[in-house]
């Protein structure tokens, strides 16, 4: 069966993070594009063209299996033939129209080829039959956002996760929520973006990927130590052993330096005045505190 491919992170870094959590994992288009820029002398090439050739042959022979279609669509869209790779997704899409993420990936190949008009019409097929699908609603989002349709994008996504959340929540309205407060801050509702963060922290106790996207809201915003404190709110809700996530404590360990920096550049003394007492920085998530001497000025 033809896998959807992933895809890269739509809206920067605390996006990124966020919705890897969300299972929305990044690194596909970026893995199988890579060969794009490759020279028509590089050998490399010249072997996978002999591969897609043998591949074609295959699909117009009616004899591609789905593995043979998923690995000539890869070779098709990592060689930078994204009109190739659109005419082979096309019609395995109408075949199966119930298989929504054949449609996702064919809106994707339309907006990487700069039709985002196509796109938004492969994304309404998809939204006719599942309202609620998080990430036909996330690259709709995106593109209604590269087109300065911000509000547009917003009382969509608004839209679904009300009804997601009334009368009742429902497992959907976690992805649908965070999704939301991302809309939310790229339009510029910063504080109705934290609310929505910690609306979704309440609902779902359990679960840190709200906590993991609030602590970048309010590190991006220049919090700091609120920052640290959802994160360890996070670790605490992830329930490994421990509470060990290699991930989650590199970012703390990053911002903790990012804030002993930031108040020991503050503790030197201005021109002409005296000199002010460092201030002490306590540990995040379970770190060691540097030693006096040993701490970046």
């Amino acid at each position: 069966m033809l896998t959807q491919p992933r895809r890269l992170g739509a809206y920067g870094l605390a996006a990124a993070i966020a919705l890897t959590l969300l299972a929305m994992g990044a690194g596909w288009w970026l893995g199988q594009r890579s060969g794009a820029n490759r020279s028509a002398g590089d050998p490399r090439q010249t072997i996978l063209e002999k591969e897609i050739n043998v591949l074609v042959q295959r699909e117009e022979r009616h004899e591609s299996s789905d593995t043979d279609r998923q690995r000539l669509l890869e070779l098709l869209v990592g060689l930078g033939r994204q009109q190739e790779a659109i005419a082979l997704l096309e019609p395995m899409a109408d075949r199966e129209p119930e298989r929504w993420s054949l449609r996702l990936m064919l809106a994707e190949l339309r907006r990487d080829s700069g039709d985002p008009t196509g796109a938004e019409r492969e994304l309404r097929q998809i939204l006719s039959r599942q309202p609620h699908q998080v990430e036909a609603l996330q690259l709709m989002s995106l593109l209604q956002l590269e087109q300065g349709k911000g509000s547009q994008a917003l009382s969509q996504v608004q839209a679904a996760f009300t009804a997601a959340t009334t009368p009742a929540i429902k497992p959907q309205a976690l992805g649908l929520g965070l999704l939301l407060a991302e809309i939310q801050d790229r339009v510029g509702q910063r504080p109705q973006a934290k609310a929505t963060y910690q609306k979704l922290a309440v609902s779902f106790p359990q679960d840190p990927r709200p906590m993991v996207a609030l602590a970048l809201l309010l590190q991006k915003s220049g919090d700091t130590p609120a920052a640290l404190t959802a994160l360890t709110n996070a670790k605490q809700r992830s329930g490994k052993t421990g509470n060990a996530d290699p991930v989650l404590d590199q970012l703390a360990a990053n911002w903790s330096m990012q804030l002993l920096r930031s108040q020991s550049n503050a503790a030197k003394p201005k021109q002409g005045g005296g000199v002010a007492s460092s201030p002490t920085v306590q540990p995040a998530l379970g770190g060691t505190q540097p030693a006096p001497g040993n701490q970046n000025p």
